[in-house]
């Protein structure tokens, strides 16, 4: 059917983004064999458009269709609001190149391929929808996307092509709780995280649908806001009125976006078999070619074979499929998978509990995988379920082994020598396996795999993982344990529910395992997986197991000093206005400063709000004395909620410990993250901060003993940079702050003061962390002309480090990541990009060599440190970046000082040869502040 679009004619508009996302995050990275160029997200495209290209055929095909696509980011929303889409993660780098090969996928296949400069593929899609519909033809948007769902209805509809669902109408309500008419209503009050819509704070779908439903539209509600109950709703419609009215401009989607093409332009043409070919050809796809070639009764592209098999996508080929996993219910089927697993000589393995705090979780069931598609799931105490029991039973489910019998059986195979026990995060699983007496032994992490080889590029978590190399997204945990109040432990899940979520997680691990292994080899980061990542783990889970103890007591009189302190502040600042306000509250601080006060420098935010976050405040706080008042205040505050009351709750009950959680793979650079509590961001600068530490005690009979490397991270610039001046001082044992104070500034060290010294200390450490004027001037509460001098003539006195500045940003533009010393790479994705987040990317590629060759150090003498001081009676508790806090006997401390401080400082050795001795300060006391 041709001639001009109208009845009987059936559009199909394709989101090409959408499609080239979900082909991307669906294969493992594949790379053209011949030049190494990235080509999987076009392979998954090419596929997903033959898959469409057959499946469209019969009564019901398009007799029209496009591929839409995104033509930049900038477009006319981020006129109307600068932050559209401003928190949006940057492309992956190995995609950037293939967004354009999709284009020309499109082309080869014969479909047109529409995009416009300052608008939106959601607004091109919108157009042709309604110009379809006006012309009297069907149309159907294939994409999942809720932008799209206020186009629905009078012969347009949505197809989710993966699902291979229609939404309609009532689809629409059914995500929306409102139809096709009024999803901009709700979309505007609602906001968007992924796109930066702000909407109503602290309004989600659902209280938005009520609200339209209750009131008709969006201007009725705002109308009539005044009317409604809820004081908290009411106040912020009223508001946030001008925020809501921009969201809904931000989400209505342009109907009349100036087209140069009409719908007959769209008209389907059968493919050029010649051109699509040669496409398929150039890039190198085998399988796709024949396929393609068998259909146009063509002869197929010979296309030479590549040496190496890319990437083990065949673990990504193999189907998930829940038939394939097993429940384990007897002695009889567990010894037969212990047999299977001696067979093969490794096994996935995953342990689910009633939380995610190791130390008092209770161990639920065991899962175990040594083939992809094929895991168990040895459920231990999972509670029965009958409709008589209201509320829960206490009985255990049947169809289980006894714990006791379980664990007997499987005990010699977690420990055996000769079997790889393969975990994603085995730490948390190790520490589960350890509070039932089983010491697992030895390991392998597909986490820390993926750590080593992607750190910088994404996070590594199993679902990310799973998403993105197998093209699978695992059964969600939140629909088995629910949220709120009504969530449930792991324990009540039933059996039926419990097993394929269970076995599944073995499953993904042993795929994300064989997958990754070979590729540590390929992407040269084995030394670093081998000697930097896997031996950690046993020695932070037992650091973990050991705690600190905290004093309740001190950490009590601590936040009722604190609380008299605020209030002494808050009368300070009440009487300096003139009247009360909620000290608190941000947006009244900027009402007090910007019009009570008329300071200058006020900016109100998308909220209609003044911003008064610390740099605001601390700019401020160099002429007056309000925002200091503010500032000490909010730290004051800050203190009491996080740590002098937070840390209360965090002793264990059993131990009268606290237990912090270390994340490995938690920063890009190699630097360990502590988590619930944090014991590593608690503030040494302030003498309250510095307090804190009082509360952290050594048991009787017992002392803490701290050590910590002395200025490293300047150490290794010295090395790295290649300072003759840094590396002299060192080795002459100077002051280094004093000594960069002489040479910039020309004041003999002897004529020294502690302002000029203090002012060196602040470039030096800010050079390192590539500061800006800007940075050093609130820094030192200098103006900014003179901080940019400082910087200046530092750089001329030690010109190695512009030149080691400026090799390291061209290092990380050509290959996109850095390295440390010891081989860790630090992918560096956004260093191409333009406006503020190049500075930003540019500033953490200079720093991450130097910080991360620091953490490397400290990881080196970590994983050394047990066996240096397995004789003396001391446990490694804690690491705060450069610093490691140890409980030793009373008496052994000097034996402790004196092995640990030998690990420490020849902790590079024998792989990196530093140019400047590392140097360690150690401290003892019977609490943390007088050990450091």
């Amino acid at each position: 059917m041709s001639g001009t679009f109208g009845k009987g004619h059936h559009l199909h508009l394709i989101d090409g983004s959408a499609f080239i996302f979900r082909a991307y995050h669906a294969l493992p990275p594949l790379t053209r064999k011949s030049d190494g160029l990235p080509i999987g997200a076009v392979a998954g495209f090419c596929n997903m458009l033959h898959r469409y290209v057959e499946g469209n055929t019969g009564p019901d095909a398009p007799t029209h269709a496009a591929v839409i696509f995104d033509k930049g980011s900038h477009t006319f929303r981020n006129e109307m609001y600068d932050l559209y889409k401003a928190n949006r993660e940057a492309m992956p780098e190995d995609l950037r190149p293939q967004i354009p090969l999709t284009r020309t996928a499109t082309e080869a296949f014969n479909i047109a391929c529409k995009e416009k400069e300052g608008y939106e593929a959601d607004d091109i899609i919108a157009t042709l929808a309604v110009q379809a519909r006006a012309a009297g033809g069907r149309c159907t948007i294939i994409s999942s996307d809720k932008d799209l769902m206020q186009l629905v209805g009078d012969g347009v509809e949505m197809l989710d092509a993966m699902k291979n669902r229609t939404i309609d109408r009532e689809g629409v309500f059914e995500k929306f709780g409102v139809y096709p008419e009024r999803v901009v209503d709700v979309q505007a009050l609602a906001g968007d995280s992924v796109d930066n819509v702000p909407g109503a704070p602290g309004i989600g779908i659902k209280t938005a649908a009520l609200l339209i439903n209750e009131y008709g539209d969006l201007d009725a509600l705002l109308k009539r806001a005044e009317e409604i109950k809820q004081p908290k709703r009411r106040q912020t419609l009223i508001d946030h009125a001008d925020q809501i009215r921009l969201s809904r401009k931000l989400v209505l989607l342009d109907e009349n976006t100036p087209l140069d093409f009409t719908l007959d332009d769209l008209e389907v043409r059968e493919p050029d078999a010649d051109k699509l070919l040669g496409f398929l050809a150039d890039m190198e796809f085998r399988t796709l070619s024949k396929r393609v070639a068998e259909v146009l009764g063509k002869e197929a592209p010979v296309i030479e074979e590549p040496k190496v098999v890319e990437n083990g996508g065949e673990v990504a080929e193999i189907p998930f499929d829940q038939a394939g996993y097993e429940q384990i219910s007897d002695a009889k089927t567990l010894q037969a998978w212990i047999d299977r697993i001696y067979e093969f000589g490794y096994v996935a393995v995953d342990t689910e509990t009633t939380g995610l705090d190791e130390m008092v979780a209770d161990l639920v069931g065991i899962s175990l995988c040594v083939e992809p598609g094929k895991a168990c799931y040895i459920p231990l105490l999972h509670k029965s379920h009958s409709a008589d029991d209201l509320f829960g039973s206490d009985d255990l489910a049947e169809g289980q082994i006894q714990t006791e019998e379980a664990l007997r059986m499987l005990t010699p195979m977690l420990t055996d020598p000769s079997i790889i026990k393969i975990g994603q995060n085995m730490k948390y699983d190790s520490k589960i396996f350890a509070q039932v007496g089983i010491a697992v032994a030895p390991i392998d992490d597909t986490m820390l795999m993926s750590y080593a080889m992607h750190a910088g590029l994404h996070g590594h978590g199993m679902d990310t993982l799973s998403e993105r190399y197998l093209g699978h997204t695992p059964i969600p945990i939140k629909p088995l344990l629910g949220s709120g109040k009504s969530a449930i432990t792991f324990d009540k899940v039933p059996l039926a529910d419990a097993v394929p979520y269970a076995a599944e997680d073995a499953d993904i691990t042993l795929r994300l395992w064989q997958l990754f292994k070979p590729q540590l080899h390929r992407v040269q980061v084995t030394k670093v997986y081998e000697t930097l990542e896997r031996p950690l783990v046993p020695v932070l889970a037992a650091m973990e197991r050991s705690g600190i103890k905290v004093d309740r007591d001190t950490l009590s009189r601590m936040s009722n000093a604190f609380a008299q302190k605020m209030a002494g502040l808050e009368d300070e600042i009440y009487e300096m206005v003139g009247r009360k306000f909620n000290v608190g509250s941000p947006a009244q601080v900027g009402e007090v400063l910007f019009e009570d006060m008329g300071l200058e420098g006020g900016k109100k935010g998308a909220n209609g709000k003044y911003s008064t976050g610390a740099t605001i405040l601390e700019d401020l706080a160099t002429e007056h004395d309000f925002p200091k008042r503010i500032l000490d205040w909010r730290q004051l505050s800050k203190l009491k909620s996080t740590y002098t009351d937070a840390l209360q709750e965090h002793i264990n009950k059993d131990t009268g410990r606290v237990h912090t959680s270390y994340s490995i793979a938690g920063a890009s650079t190699g630097r360990l993250a502590s988590t619930d509590p944090n014991l590593q961001n608690i503030p040494i600068r302030s003498e309250e901060g510095r307090r804190i530490r009082e509360a952290f005690v050594a048991e009787e009979d017992k002392v803490l003993v701290a050590l910590d490397y002395s200025q490293i991270e300047l150490r290794i610039l010295a090395h790295i940079a290649n300072i003759p001046a840094l590396k002299q001082a060192f080795k002459d044992g100077l002051d280094i702050h004093a000594m960069t104070a002489s040479e910039m500034f020309d004041v003999p060290l002897d004529e020294m003061t502690p302002d000029v010294r203090r002012q060196a200390k602040a470039i030096n450490f800010g050079v390192i962390y590539g500061i800006s004027g800007f940075g050093l001037a609130r820094n030192l509460r200098i103006p900014r002309a003179e901080a940019q001098g400082f910087i200046d003539r530092y750089f001329e006195r030690f010109p190695g480090i512009r030149t080691y500045m400026d090799d390291t940003k061209a290092f990380a533009k050509e290959h996109g990541y850095v390295q440390t010393l010891f081989g860790r790479k630090i992918n560096t994705p956004e260093i191409a990009a333009k406006g503020p987040r190049a500075g930003f990317a540019q500033r953490a590629a200079i720093n991450a060599p130097i910080q991360g060759t620091a953490a490397d150090v400290i990881r080196r003498a970590m994983i050394r440190m047990p066996d240096a001081i397995k004789d003396i009676p001391a446990t490694m508790l804690l690491q705060v970046h450069d610093e490691l806090l140890f409980e030793v006997e009373k008496g052994a401390e000097d034996d402790l000082i004196k092995a640990a401080r030998d690990v420490m400082e020849n902790a590079a050795d024998p792989v990196v040869k530093l140019d400047v001795k590392l140097t360690v300060d150690a401290g003892i006391g019977s609490n943390w502040a007088e050990a450091h």
